[in-house]
């Protein structure tokens, strides 16, 4: 079976716009989350988020891509992806290493809509003028900007692929899937070289009140938004919207290496289920979790025992990580005792499509540092939870092999094995 390497990763998140800003505000301990700031939020029950500052999409994106017809998420992924690109050189490289058609992309992102205000807009101009044409009175480029194939077309001309192009629309587990079938797509032979990851920004007024109806974001900490997001604290009280994107490059394992590239490391196993049980809670017995979790260790071949770390999906809801929690002691036994835990959704919120994106960036940092990023806020655990979830501080250890979990709204679950790259076969 083909290997698969992991030769570059970039990111656009609440904790920094690039890669290595965002693992230094990881293994900080910094939080992302703030004041909500693209919309008036005074009045909504919900105030907050982790949204990305400062960026610039002049900067971070190359005009040769296309930025025109990017929307504001759109332009996350992409720069994201070129980060990535040019930290594995796929800007530089010939058809002589891959050919067109070995190249792919595979991205897990929100389905795009309209955005709401837009519609408005056009209903209150049909309803105040009578105009029958108001539904198409916007420039047709509009079509473009929504549409969720548009920041995947940029990220194929980038690498100069005509190979895979997968847009996946999985909710919270979209990276998950992403990766693990650009993993797949390499290891059957229908690519050597993928561009995978996700992106997503759930951060509009119709977002966060639907969230918010749904009871699945804390409303308590508006006045002290750093102390919000408490994975597994006995006082947490629902998620933090997060937006953002992590893009990876995959590689077929003997052509990275003979072309010299950076093995960050490699993607061992992958595992995807679904719950059939409720749409927004995961089941308290951990079922679907579970299978997620021991199909990717059987993926890998690798044993509980040899899991250092597991990358939690740690949202901040009672449900979840209770049911987590459940979960990872039934799959890992009595090598539950050994393992530590971790939740990057403390400090950098939900990014929703993007999620077990940052989680493989987490991932790779503590292999390449020896350095497990904490779960911050947590001060006091529940009842039942009772991990090593590395509270506070981040841990210096050795890291050899991560678990990383996505579980999604609608019972949609993953998990991926990395690990540090074996010289052996």
């Amino acid at each position: 079976m083909t290997r698969v390497a992991i030769t570059a990763v970039g990111a656009v998140t609440p904790l920094g716009n690039d890669a290595d800003t965002t693992w230094e505000g990881l293994a900080a301990g910094r939080s992302g989350v703030g004041r909500l700031t693209t919309f008036d939020a005074e009045g909504f029950p919900v105030r907050i988020a982790a949204q990305v500052k400062d960026f610039d999409a002049a900067k971070s994106i190359p005009s040769r891509v296309g930025r025109k017809h990017l929307s504001r998420v759109g332009q996350f992924g992409v720069a994201a992806a070129w980060e990535a690109v040019r930290r594995a050189g796929l800007d530089q490289l010939s058809e002589d290493v891959y050919a067109a058609d070995e190249r792919g992309v595979s991205m897990g992102a929100s389905v795009g809509r309209p955005e709401l205000q837009t519609l408005l807009d056009i209903g209150h101009l049909r309803t105040t003028t009578g105009r029958p044409d108001a539904f198409i009175c916007q420039p047709p480029g509009v079509a473009l900007t929504d549409d969720q194939n548009v920041p995947l077309s940029a990220m194929a001309r980038m690498i100069g692929g005509t190979g895979p192009m997968m847009g996946i629309s999985t909710a919270c587990a979209g990276s998950g899937h992403a990766i693990g079938e650009a993993f797949r797509a390499i290891q059957e032979g229908d690519a050597k070289v993928m561009v995978a990851g996700g992106y997503d920004s759930l951060t509009t007024w119709l977002d966060l009140l639907g969230f918010s109806l749904l009871g699945a974001l804390t409303d308590r900490y508006n006045d002290d938004p750093e102390h919000a997001s408490r994975p597994f604290d006995a006082d947490r009280s629902g998620f933090v919207v997060g937006e953002g994107a992590v893009a990876v490059v995959l590689e077929d394992m003997e052509t990275a290496r003979a072309r010299g590239a950076t093995v960050l490391g490699e993607v061992l196993g992958y595992g995807s289920t679904l719950n059939a049980w409720r749409i927004t809670d995961s089941p308290p017995d951990g079922s679907g979790a579970i299978q997620a979790m021991e199909g990717a260790l059987a993926d890998s071949g690798l044993k509980t025992g040899d899991i250092d770390y597991v990358v939690a999906h740690g949202t901040s809801t009672h449900g979840n990580d209770q049911s987590e929690t459940v979960a990872i002691k039934k799959v890992f036994g009595a090598d539950t005792e050994r393992l530590v835990v971790s939740a990057p959704k403390s400090m950098a919120g939900h990014l929703t499509s993007a999620s077990l994106g940052l989680g493989v960036l987490a991932a790779l940092g503590a292999m390449e540092h020896s350095l497990v990023p904490p779960t911050i806020n947590l001060d006091t655990t529940d009842r039942g939870l009772d991990l090593d979830y590395v509270p506070h501080t981040a841990r210096a250890m050795p890291v050899k092999a991560v678990l990383i979990n996505a579980f999604a709204f609608g019972g949609s679950n993953t998990s991926i094995v990395i690990g540090a790259a074996r010289e052996d076969a």
